[in-house]
């Protein structure tokens, strides 16, 4: 009989424990601290849900089947976890993200709109654009809440009946012939198959592979104005050229989320993850906000940093080697999707494939960074 323990209760391994435990498959996770903590690739209070995809239209499928998922996960935990504002992106109009964007809307005929001058400006007005630049609208994203998002998953999971091991980490994964052993500190487990979806662990976890751990930094700023950056009214942004940044606007309504786009920080490990943050870089992204975001105040209320996995490529790694399902280094753009590469990672177990295109994601791919 197949019983499956997923390495890693983060954002993936717990949407995996769910839609493995939905089917009716026995499945036990590990994880070092426990479901939603703050160690691991899924912090920072909000989360950006986007359709209009710049990663690629390849996403596009992808991202509507992990709506119907986060929809289904709503329903079934009574906890509300996608908010849906719409999105903008922000940026000059010959811009490569920009363009990307569009490329991705067409392909698929999302409802999109190029917005200029005063339409963007009475549409939204925390955004105000500068000379040469265009506002393009997603209709249908909006913004997550990852922390209790991975909760809810995980209690779905155990009311299925799953099982998780809290505040138990795994040293090892050994696989035979037969199945695989998970190597804890209270023992051996042994299971017909494994899934690895560590988070920023993964470089621990998948040696063979080149994966590198980096520290994202989030910071919050206050409004100027109450009547802007509403949280359930203002849209998710992005914005390309110079600056670039994500923003979000905070659940608690006292503050906005804004994530600079800048190269992150490598580290060794998730244990290397400094909590403190260098004021350089906190002088950055206040001289981001001053020259972009007139609704904010300019100096952050709040700042924290998280850790996650990349690929040189930037893409994630999603696909099955002999008994194990590699789940990992989704590279900072995992979490939307986390609930449909759950349901993914349960097809590879159960049939040891997937109807839906994952071939961008294949671990076994020539991993080059993208220019």
């Amino acid at each position: 009989m197949t019983s499956v323990a997923v390495v890693g209760t983060g954002a993936v391994g717990s949407m995996a424990l769910w839609r493995l435990a939905a089917r009716g498959i026995p499945a036990t996770g590990f994880d070092s601290y426990a479901p939603g903590h703050d160690r691991g690739a899924s912090g920072g209070e909000t989360r950006i849900f986007r359709t209009a995809y710049k990663e690629g239209p390849q996403y596009v499928p992808l991202l509507r089947a992990a709506r119907a998922f986060w929809s289904e996960l709503e329903q079934a935990t009574a906890t509300r976890l996608l908010t849906p504002v719409g999105g903008v992106t922000v940026g000059p109009r010959d811009h490569p993200v920009v363009r990307a964007v569009l490329a991705a809307a067409r392909t698929h005929d999302l409802p999109v709109e190029v917005l200029t001058g005063r339409d963007a400006a009475r549409r939204v007005p925390e955004h105000p654009l500068r000379d040469g630049e265009v506002m393009v609208t997603d209709r249908d994203a909006g913004y997550l809440r990852p922390e209790p998002a991975v909760v809810a998953a995980a209690a779905a999971a155990e009311r299925a009946g799953a099982t998780i091991h809290r505040y138990t980490p795994v040293e090892e994964v050994r696989e035979d012939a037969t199945g695989v052993t998970i190597v804890t500190g209270d023992g051996e487990h042994r299971f017909t198959h494994a899934v690895i979806a560590p988070g920023p662990w993964a470089a621990h976890l998948l040696p063979g592979l080149p994966i590198t751990v980096k520290a994202i930094t989030s910071t919050w700023f206050p409004r100027r104005d109450e009547s802007l950056f509403a949280p359930r009214r203002c849209p998710i942004a992005i914005r390309v050229g110079e600056p670039a940044y994500s923003c979000f606007p905070a659940v608690d309504g006292a503050g906005v989320k804004v994530n600079l786009h800048v190269p992150w920080q490598d580290i060794g490990s998730p244990a290397d993850l400094a909590r403190s943050v260098p004021v350089g870089y906190v002088r950055q992204v206040a001289e981001a906000v001053t020259a972009t975001l007139p609704g904010l105040r300019p100096d952050p209320i709040r700042v924290a940093t998280y850790a996650d996995a990349f690929t040189p490529d930037g893409h994630g790694l999603l696909g099955r080697r002999g008994r194990v399902v590699v789940a990992a280094a989704f590279s900072g753009h995992g979490f939307k999707l986390a609930p449909v590469f759950g349901d993914i990672v349960a097809d590879l177990l159960q049939t040891g494939t997937t109807g839906r295109d994952i071939g961008h994601l294949a671990p076994n791919r020539p991993l080059r960074r993208s220019p």
